[in-house]
């Protein structure tokens, strides 16, 4: 017998049977013997197992057919074959054995030979399967690992950074790509990284991009929006063609997008909103008569494709919370802290952190180059020719000055970044002008609040409607509040409108939402001198298409007065060309008399066709249609001037204006740390930064803010910082000496002394640091008290009206109603800001951790302020989401 022979189990009751057996057995293989079937049992699970097992059906206790069914249930042993050794049985037991898992059955008496020959060919066949086994094992181990380098081939999980606040994960194998905040114009930033680039399958071409959108808790982050889902969800339905009929990647499957219950909500509606505007009855609401307002909705269900539809049918939700749960195919989702979330798939995870960094803004997707732009009586500054699509240029909008003053029209996202370039402060800015709620005009009305005073705001009232619905669907707020944050100016359609000396007629176009076009004029000394904006048009080809019969036939007699209106003659128009169902066509205007007509609106190169009907501009471009010859900067100044000290006579205020403007370029160093040139600066136009590494100090000078104060007042001004110009920007020089002796003639330089060290303590704070006059600030210090409280006393409102609280020295605990600390406010932070926004919900409480030293604010009107009443509403929301992630 071989060393490395089979072991055979023998299990029989007779002893003669089980002689005869090892007689025949033992010179070839190695023997084991049972006499029952739980010696059998506990023997074939021993080691080393048997090879085979020659088993007796008729047994006392546990007969053979018991014991090779539990053989084959445990799987230790159900690979051993088992042959059954009997005597002729009653019909149908080799049935029950086969059933049972034997492999063969032998009949006694034994033939030696047969029985020999069916245990070799046995062990051979449960040889040869081993063999199998261990080649699919091996197999399949490779397949595995072939996978798992397939796997981190496709990349699943991989996370890329897109900007500031906004990431890319994706995880190929689950058939997912997600998109991990979503401000204006992420959809550029997606292109420029290659993540929505073009592709073709099954012969389509269409655009790769995610297929899920993650909100940002917070809607708000750092004055922009964080979450703006409108031209995402456009990409996905239609470049990506997950909503086109027939599309080879509309599967049934539909865009998701994920987050917190409010803000899923919050943006739900919004996207409607920017989908359909108004219904038949909010028009009306506006003024509009019924007759009008059935053909308006009419042309709403033609670009509808004639059904309004929820949100709901084209997209899918999902709220995260603290436990993972499912997206799809098996990849989860938890949120692990405020604003972070982890995703997991297939036991691997990744997380990101949507939280901005402090001094963090959301990224543009172009850069624009500093211009330097001189004012004139009349003009229009071409400030985007793109359109929402285009990852080159700003989406189509302009400004126009008029007798110096600067009115913008549409709020373009990263509007701010657009007037930085053009050297032109928010603070500069007297207004908007809106034609509709369309994201690429809408998205920068955030960045708008971001001044002490509300921007004046003119459009129609059936697009002021539109466009405040849709504002305060996605800050969950009432439509009335929209007015809280813009100063309503109500424009008549087809009418001239009084702006001053400028006049503004606004005309109707038909558009998926409200949209007004804008028709501009000043007299000059010949006659009137006219700018068209002439915005997401419709071409005539689709026009005529809305007058074919059917239900939502539009007469053909108010399409032919809206090409009449089109083709209005201007000295300047500017037209939208983007082609499609929702945008016009240069060729309508081969036949336009217009002396100057730019083509805009596009992401293309302009065609030969459309090279001989108008002409292309370049950002930055000024087109002067009444050129100036006042200086606008010094009647601007002496206007500031005037309002600053309101009782000093207009000669005296002419004097402080008399010094030169100073030019400074983008970039450059204004003033150094506590240096002295022996003048008071006024910064009069763009955007001047005051910097103090020491301290992490860095707030805008807005128009009007003074360097240089250290020199008449060193007991109360130290300029530690820096001044730096991070536009073209410009100053007024008041000779430092000159400065003082008006103070003091006039009896303000002992009044001026504590402002100055309330303003500087303003100053220094987050909330009262970025674009604030100092006329502005300083009421905002005459209402300013200093308290000191000691540690563990609470802290409550003082008198009728509503205090704010700002945290100079110490530290204060912030708890829940029932006494649990959720945070701690540091320095420079402030808390009470629920008495100003009236919230009248208990949710929290303010106890000092330590001896504090804070800044008690009871002022009336300081919502007034935007980016107060703005910051305000930031903090707020976070802090109620911290709140409820307590509970």
């Amino acid at each position: 017998m071989q060393a490395n022979a089979s072991r055979i189990l023998i299990v029989d009751d007779e002893k003669t049977n089980i002689d005869i057996l090892i007689s025949l057995l033992r010179d070839q293989y190695k023997i084991v013997v049972a006499k029952n079937g739980e010696q059998a049992l506990a023997r074939a699970s021993a080691e080393p197992p048997p090879d085979l097992i020659l088993l007796d059906v008729m047994m006392p206790d546990i007969d053979g057919i018991e014991v090779c069914r539990r053989l084959k249930q445990d799987p230790a042993t159900r690979n051993i074959p088992v042959i059954f050794v009997t005597g002729v049985g009653p019909y149908g037991e080799e049935a029950r054995g086969f059933a049972a898992g034997a492999v063969d059955f032998v009949n006694k008496p034994i033939i030696p030979d047969l029985l020999l020959a069916r245990v070799r060919t046995h062990l051979a066949l449960a040889d040869q399967n081993r063999q199998l086994e261990r080649q699919v094992e091996e197999r399949t181990r490779e397949l595995e690992q072939a996978h798992e380098e397939l796997r981190a081939a496709m990349g699943n999980l991989l996370t890329i950074q897109v900007g500031p606040g906004v990431f890319w994960l994706q995880i190929p194998e689950a058939g997912l790509h997600v998109l991990c905040g979503c401000p204006g114009e992420v959809v550029k930033l997606l292109m420029l990284k290659g993540l929505n680039a073009p592709a073709i399958k099954n012969g389509v071409s269409f655009e790769t991009g995610p297929n899920v959108i993650l909100l940002s808790d917070l809607l708000v982050q750092n004055g922009g929006f964080a979450n703006m889902a409108e031209f995402p969800v456009l990409q996905m339905l239609y470049r990506q063609g997950m909503i086109l009929p027939g599309h080879p990647n509309n599967t049934g499957v539909k865009p998701m997008l994920m987050g917190t219950t409010d803000q899923v909500l919050a943006q739900m509606a919004y996207i409607h909103r920017g989908n359909y505007g108004l219904s038949r009855d909010e028009i009306i609401a506006t003024g509009i008569d019924e007759d009008t307002a059935d053909t308006m909705m009419r042309i709403k269900l033609q670009f509808a494709f004639g059904k309004v539809r929820e949100p709901s049918e084209f997209l899918d939700t999902l709220i995260v919370d603290d436990d993972p749960q499912e997206i799809r195919n098996g990849a989860t989702i938890q949120r692990i802290g405020f604003n972070r979330f982890r995703f997991a798939f297939r036991d691997q995870s990744a997380e990101v952190d949507l939280n901005l960094p402090k001094d963090a803004v959301y990224k543009s997707p172009y850069p624009l180059g500093f211009h330097r732009v001189q004012r004139h009586y009349f003009a229009v500054l071409h400030t985007g020719e793109g359109d929402g699509w285009d990852p080159e240029r700003p989406s189509m909008s302009s400004v126009v000055m008029f007798q110096g003053r600067i009115y913008l029209i549409d709020a373009i996202p990263g509007v701010l970044n657009v007037l930085t370039a053009l050297g032109i402060d928010i603070s500069e800015v007297d207004g908007i002008f809106h034609t509709h709620a369309h994201d690429d005009h809408f998205a920068g009305l955030p960045a708008l609040i971001q001044t002490d005073r509300r921007l004046k705001y003119y459009s129609t009232p059936l697009v002021r409607a539109s466009v405040a619905k849709k504002f305060a669907a996605l800050m969950s707020i009432t439509e009335e509040q929209f007015q809280q944050f813009f100063e309503i100016h109500d424009l008549e359609f087809d009418t001239w409108n009084a702006v001053g000396g400028l006049e503004v007629r606004p005309i109707y176009s038909p558009h998926p939402v409200e949209t007004n076009l804008l028709l501009f004029r000043a007299l000059d000394g010949d006659g009137y001198r006219t700018y068209a904006h002439w915005t997401d048009l419709s071409s005539f080809a689709v026009l005529d298409k809305m007058t074919k019969p059917g239900p939502f036939a539009v007469p053909e007699a108010f399409i032919e007065q809206i090409k009449h209106n089109y083709l209005i003659h201007a000295d300047l128009k500017k037209l939208d060309v983007g082609g499609g169902m929702i945008h016009g066509q240069a060729q309508d205007f081969r036949q336009d008399r217009s002396r100057r007509k730019i083509l805009a609106h596009q992401a293309r190169e302009m065609t030969t066709e459309e090279m001989e009907i108008g002409s292309e501009a370049t950002f930055g471009a000024l087109e002067i249609l009444i050129p100036g010859e006042q200086d606008y900067r010094r009647q601007r100044c002496f206007c500031y001037l005037r309002q600053l000290f309101p009782e000093i006579c207009d000669d005296t205020i002419r004097m402080l204006i008399n010094g030169p403007i100073v030019n400074h370029n983008a970039g450059a160093s204004i003033r150094k740390e506590n240096e002295e040139n022996g003048f008071v600066e006024m910064t009069i136009s763009g955007d001047i930064v005051y910097l103090d590494a020491d301290f992490g100090i860095r707030y805008h000078m807005g128009f009007g803010s003074f360097m240089g104060l250290q020199t008449i007042f060193p007991q109360v001004v130290a300029d530690e910082g820096s001044y730096r110009a991070l536009s073209h920007s410009a100053v007024l020089r008041i000779p430092s000496v000159m400065f003082r002796i008006f103070l003091e003639n006039s009896g303000l330089y002992d009044w001026m002394v504590p402002l100055l060290e309330k303003v500087r303590r303003l100053r220094h704070t987050w909330l009262f640091g970025e674009q604030t006059s100092f006329v502005f600030l300083t009421r905002i210090a005459q209402k300013m008290e200093v308290m000191r409280v000691t540690a563990g006393e609470s802290i409550h409102p003082t008198g009728e009206q509503p205090a704010l609280w700002i945290l100079a020295q110490g530290r204060v605990a912030m708890l829940t109603a029932y006494g649990k600390e959720v945070s701690m406010i540091e320095p420079g932070d402030f808390f009470g800001e629920q008495g100003y926004l009236h919230d009248t919900r208990n949710f929290w409480s303010f106890r000092a951790a330590e001896d504090c030293e804070l800044l008690c604010i009871q002022a009336e009107g300081l919502l007034n302020a935007p980016i107060i009443h703005w910051k305000m509403l930031e903090v707020a929301q976070r802090r109620t989401r911290l709140m409820h992630a307590m509970r």
